[in-house]
């Protein structure tokens, strides 16, 4: 068959989770599917079957496909640092900082990379589902693209374009991108689809048949708002900044929200807990003091976010927290700023230097060049766990003898404080297992429902390919996509 590449008249428009919900119908149909992205930029990554890491989006895009997570599925994937720069993963392995100007210049000399890549997967499969990144309207980043129509000519994919008709101006940004793009790149785009639809799409019908009449291509369907996205974890921050709705009676669980905050949706799992309500604390907000137990998330600059804790008195409401008899729970980065101290010798993440933690457990955490990507079982608390380690740096001092977690090969993980009531550990998804979740809640009184996550994220995946298979025409979007393997 081929491939096929959905990209966007602008951010957030909703690519991430069409392409996912393609993967899963696609795959419903019997077709052996894998998603791509050449290029990514996100600090929510996972850790893949050959020892590397994705974008989250592209994980969750592979658990859509029924295949497991490999580094060919994202092959560039910068996360963002402080300073304006980012951490440049190729083929799923550090390979170094880049800045936001070399980047640019950089970026060409991968293409080979992205490319091979990209050949390996089709070879694996009967289509290959690709998803840009922002919008290829952004001309003023064509030179050197790799993301979006520089991947597509150089790997001759047909593009369907996809555009958000809840932000409003869904005409204007689709005719629009026709009119700004270069001929040749638009003649690669097959048509369109309209996303995030609230209401009757038969109210559309003209603005429809208008963005057909003007731009020339055809269009694929009108797809509703789909609440059941809700249920998948995020890739972007920028939805961490919609507030929680407050709920009587709950039990609130509290994470500030660092500026390089990374693999949040290990709080997703929190959210199917009746009892719960998971506050995201934004800047300029204090911690509730009604929290029962607080969280500090994982990050992609430790010592800057830990300044940034400080600088917005967090640390402050922190210990008031545990002075009071609280939990506090850290996770990876979380994990490190609540130790004694931090140092960065190598200026991994910044300038060479250290900072002192928050001290609430009895370690300290010294940053490395060597990065650790791996798989893990275990148990904590009491429970089963598994998830996966993806951390630069390592922790010790006296408080690691008393573990949060023994992984099945025997090793030790995290630390406890010697009142029990902080805790910390290195692995990512460590809340998405049923029994893990339960014990944890039961230390801040609050009845674990025992939901599986896991299968409340693949049943969310089946809801969106019903209503693409509902809403699209499937068998003309595979049309384009059925051409001869190069």
């Amino acid at each position: 068959m081929g491939a096929l590449m959905l990209q966007g008249t602008g951010s957030d428009v909703g690519k991430s989770v069409l392409v996912a919900g393609l993967c899963r119908a696609f795959a419903n149909r019997g077709l052996g599917i894998r998603p791509f992205k050449p290029q990514n930029m996100s600090n929510n990554a996972a850790v893949t079957i050959d020892g590397g890491e994705i974008g989250r989006a592209q994980a969750l895009q592979a658990i859509a496909a029924r295949v497991e997570p490999h580094s060919d599925m994202n092959p560039v994937l910068l996360k963002p640092q402080a300073d304006r720069t980012s951490q440049l993963i190729v083929g799923g392995k550090v390979r170094g900082t880049l800045g936001a100007g070399n980047f640019r210049a950089a970026r060409g000399e991968l293409l080979g990379e992205v490319m091979a890549a990209y050949h390996r997967l089709r070879e694996a499969c009967d289509l290959v589902i690709v998803e840009g990144a922002g919008s290829p309207a952004e001309i003023n980043l064509r030179a050197g693209d790799i993301a979006n129509m520089g991947f597509a000519r150089a790997a001759g994919v047909p593009v369907v374009l996809v555009g958000d008709i809840d932000r409003g101006g869904v005409i204007a940004a689709i005719v629009g991108t026709r009119a700004v793009i270069d001929p040749e790149d638009a003649a690669m785009i097959r048509g369109f689809i309209i996303n995030k639809f609230r209401g009757d799409p038969a109210l559309f019908a003209d603005g429809y048949r208008q963005i057909e009449a003007l731009s020339g291509w055809r269009g694929f369907g009108v797809v509703p708002w789909l609440p059941m996205t809700a249920r998948l974890p995020s890739e972007d921050a920028v939805i961490l900044e919609a507030r929680a709705l407050r709920h009587e009676g709950r039990l609130v669980v509290a994470c500030p929200i660092l500026p390089r905050i990374s693999n949040f949706d290990d709080l997703d799992p929190l959210k199917l807990e009746p009892e719960v309500e998971l506050r995201m604390v934004p800047p300029g907000t204090p911690i509730p003091a009604e929290a029962a137990l607080i969280v500090l998330p994982g990050s992609k600059a430790t010592i800057a976010d830990l300044a940034a804790l400080r600088a917005q008195g967090w640390d402050i409401d922190i210990r008031a927290h545990h002075r009071r008899g609280g939990a506090v729970l850290g996770l990876c980065g979380g994990y490190q700023m609540l130790g004694t101290r931090v140092s960065d010798p190598a200026g991994l993440e910044g300038p060479p230097g250290s900072i002192e933690g928050l001290g609430l457990l009895d370690v300290e955490t010294v940053l490395s060049p060597a990065k650790a990507l791996r798989h893990v079982r275990g148990t904590a608390l009491g429970a089963r766990f598994e998830g996966y380690e993806m951390h630069m740096g390592e922790t010790t001092g006296a408080g690691t003898a008393r573990p949060l977690a023994i992984f099945e090969d025997g090793r030790p993980d995290g630390a406890v404080s010697a009142d029990g009531l902080v805790t910390g550990t290195y692995v990512h998804g460590f809340l998405a297992d049923a029994a893990q979740r339960r014990a944890l809640l039961a230390r801040i009184g609050a009845q674990g429902s025992g939901r599986d996550y896991r299968a409340s994220v693949d049943t969310a995946l089946d809801s969106i390919a019903e209503e693409l298979e509902r809403h699209l025409d499937l068998d003309a979007l595979l049309a384009p996509a059925q051409t001869r393997k190069p």
